[in-house]
């Protein structure tokens, strides 16, 4: 068996994403209700419904236009029914602007009519199913989370349209490299096994690239982000910002059969008899990302470069920072290319916006706002402001005409941490004060500041003042401190728990509503099952071999790796014709792609599509070995010796200090 030792490593590696993955959605394993707000946040909140604009209700009208069918029971099920509780009264402890768009994005219920020729299914998933009539059928453009939510919406719309619903899908888009547009995939294509798929440029490399070498860490962050594990109700999850929520089922992936814009901006393609020109629009919203026009329904696809409210620039769960200048320009080149003629604008999430002067008027909205977050973020660090103060510092930049537009709001992304990541795309993280260079980290440093400040006990009497006069960003600030350096204190726990939960409250942005809700359910009853896991087996399986030992690198605990020296191999996949050599080296696992077996102590040969069967569940290494489809050349123990170097990663680490953390403080 030591000669399947690589294989081993490989496929169980990937298989513990994969099983999490199926387990994503796991409930809450403890009732938690969380706290009333307090005077002080009702008052914030108050306090800041009166600056809305109410009077603007076209949102709603644009998101009940045309409704073909209402979702029967079963249908509504797959997410709707969980957000029953919003109702026309907004609750104290949420956001009034967060509340509108969380009544907003409960108005989809069922298939609708974009323009002739265009449908929507929206309401069954973060992002909306869009079908177009094509010369033999549909086109599917996006296809949802999960192929659960996939395979129910579109069935649902093939029984309710109008005409045509005989017809079967031909052909399916992926706008961009996120997994809610390409994880339904697989129902898709199980309804209809001929569909041909197409996809934004490099889409397949950056999935993988996203979702795998900072899988683990972003996993847990986005738990934290979404909301993953906390219940819904009032005092929890609200809303998703794009849509109300994630559908529950498996994330999937079938790669394309043909990328778009390889070799330009610009690539008209006739798909099933329908012309469709579009513009790569990589590295705004998406890596890998463009924006589609169909010239004979005057129908523009703004894929995530818009939709009812402002975007991240930087993820919250932790991504790439995103081009908010290039941003800004491609909406503009939309405008330019497509503003004289456009009649319907719709996109994968939010309802469509009808009519050229609307269209336009909205597209330039967007467009500014992208632009204002990155010409004002730099104008301000040019003036001297830092990182830490340029998110307060943009809010009073903001003209009124943005700010009273609700689709500018920042429901998913907030001025605020936008302007920190535009700063940090040109900046980086120092803001050049030395105090702020080399800092302890964050434990002993935390008992430092306890210390200083005259110990736990006096840092909870001040932090319990302050709370009661609702200074809240500071008690939590400060009492971070006391937690970290003493994870056990019950009281210091408590109140910060109370005080994550009153800024929760208050948050327009429904990722730091979910932030600062998740932190305070972790300090009162620790983690819970949940975190969303988007490396699933089916996407996993479209990684390259290169791609799969950068993961692998990741793992490699460098000391261990040290001691065991120098080891060289090459690894054959046969039916990609690929060949990659590997070195450990220094502590290090290196690998390149080459043209040939390089001289090395071993020689791994396994199909490409062998590893991808045994992630999918459809075989095993041992059947392969007795089939002679897996062959070992050389050292035998080498790749066992560099596979013991890595470590497995923990899917629940501490964010919040956990009461288990207290013993590894307390021996710093």
């Amino acid at each position: 068996m030591k000669n399947s030792t690589i294989a081993i490593a490989i496929v169980s590696t990937l298989s513990i994403s994969s099983q999490a993955a199926q387990h994503e959605h796991d409930h809450i394993s403890v009732s938690y209700q969380g706290k009333a707000a307090t005077a002080h946040t009702i008052k914030v909140n108050q306090a800041h419904a009166a600056t809305l604009n109410y009077a603007d209700t076209r949102a709603f009208e644009q998101s009940a236009n045309q409704l073909v069918a209402k979702f029967d029971s079963e249908t509504a099920a797959i997410l709707r029914a969980e957000f029953a509780f919003i109702s026309e009264q907004t609750p104290d402890s949420v956001n009034p602007s967060l509340y509108r768009q969380a009544q907003l994005n409960m108005v989809p219920n069922g298939l609708y009519k974009v323009t002739d020729g265009i449908y929507q299914v929206r309401g069954t998933d973060l992002s909306n199913l869009t079908l177009i009539r094509s010369d033999n059928g549909w086109i599917a453009y996006d296809v949802l989370l999960t192929k659960e939510a996939a395979k129910a919406s579109l069935t649902f719309a093939l029984k309710n349209l109008p005409k045509d619903g005989n017809l079967p899908v031909v052909a399916m888009i992926y706008s961009h490299s996120h997994a809610d547009h390409f994880g339904g995939a697989r129902g898709i294509q199980e309804l209809f096994p001929a569909v041909k798929v197409y996809g934004a440029h490099n889409i397949t490399k950056e999935i993988v690239d996203e979702n795998v070498l900072a899988g683990n860490a972003m996993s847990r962050r986005a738990a934290y982000q979404y909301g993953a594990t906390l219940g819904k109700h009032n005092h929890g999850i609200v809303d998703a910002a794009l849509g109300k929520g994630l559908s529950k089922g498996e994330i999937t992936y079938v790669a394309p059969d043909y990328t778009l814009n390889r070799d330009s901006k610009w690539e008209t393609l006739t798909i099933d008899g329908l012309k469709m020109v579009f513009m790569d629009a990589s590295g705004t919203e998406a890596e890998s990302e463009m924006i589609t026009y169909i010239p004979s329904k005057k129908a523009l696809w703004t894929a995530e470069l818009t939709y009812q409210g402002m975007h991240n620039i930087y993820t919250l769960r932790g991504a790439k920072v995103r081009d908010a200048l290039k941003w800004s320009k491609d909406i503009n080149e939309m405008i330019n290319a497509f503003g004289d003629d456009v009649e319907v604008l719709f996109a994968p999430h939010s309802a469509p916006v009808w009519g050229n002067q609307e269209i336009n008027q909205f597209l330039r909205l967007q467009r500014d706002n992208y632009g204002l977050v990155h010409n004002q973020t730099l104008r301000l660090a040019n003036q001297g402001v830092t990182i830490q103060d340029i998110g307060d510092a943009i809010q009073d930049t903001i003209p009124k005409s943005i700010y009273q537009a609700w689709h500018t709001n920042g429901y998913h992304g907030t001025y605020s941490h936008n302007a920190k990541a535009v700063y940090n795309k040109y900046l980086g993280y120092f803001d050049m004060n030395p105090a702020n260079l080399n800092p302890l980290p964050t434990s002993p440093e935390a008992q430092k500041f306890v210390e200083y400040m005259g110990g736990a006990d006096a840092v909870v009497t001040k932090a319990q003042q302050d709370f009661s006069q609702g200074e809240y960003r500071f008690v939590a600030t400060v009492l971070n401190k006391v937690v970290t350096a003493q994870p056990d204190n019950q009281t210091a726990r408590e109140l910060l728990a109370d005080t994550y939960e009153q800024l929760g409250y208050q948050a327009e942005g429904a990722g730091w509503r979910n932030i600062y809700l998740t932190g305070a359910q972790e300090l009162r009853v620790g983690i819970q099952a949940g975190a969303p896991k988007t490396a699933s087996a089916d996407v996993l399986s479209e990684m390259d071999i290169s791609t799969l030992f950068d993961f692998l690198a990741v793992k490699v605990d460098s000391l261990k790796a040290a001691q065991v020296g120098f080891i060289n191999m090459n690894i054959v996949t046969p039916d990609d014709d690929q060949i990659l050599y590997i070195e450990l080296s220094n502590g290090n696992l290196n690998n390149s792609v080459v043209s040939k077996p390089k001289e090395a102590a071993a020689t791994m040969t396994i199909n490409k599509a062998d590893i991808t069967q045994i992630l999918l569940g459809k075989t095993d290494l041992a059947s392969l070995i007795e089939q002679g489809r897996v062959k070992f050349d050389g050292d035998s123990t080498a790749f066992e010796k560099i596979a013991a170097t890595m470590v497995e990663f923990n899917p629940a680490f501490d964010i919040v200090p956990t009461q288990k953390s207290a013993n590894k403080a307390h021996n710093h």
